[in-house]
């Protein structure tokens, strides 16, 4: 499978309860803080919900 880089770049505060558990569960805490997960549904799905929070490349 692909990887992908996400890269927390807005913060979560004053967003729905939904979202911020969302960014918390993707491992993102600080701003520009960087994660590297492999493309499954699991992941694309929860970056499509806050994807106006992050920054996602292809490795």
């Amino acid at each position: 499978m692909a990887k992908i880089k996400v890269t927390l770049v807005r913060s979560a505060i004053n967003r729905p309860s939904r979202q911020k558990k969302t960014v918390e569960a993707l491992g993102l805490r600080k701003l520009n803080q960087t994660k590297e997960f492999e493309a499954n549904g699991a992941i694309l799905g929860m970056i499509e919900k806050v994807k106006h929070l992050v920054k996602v490349e292809e490795i």
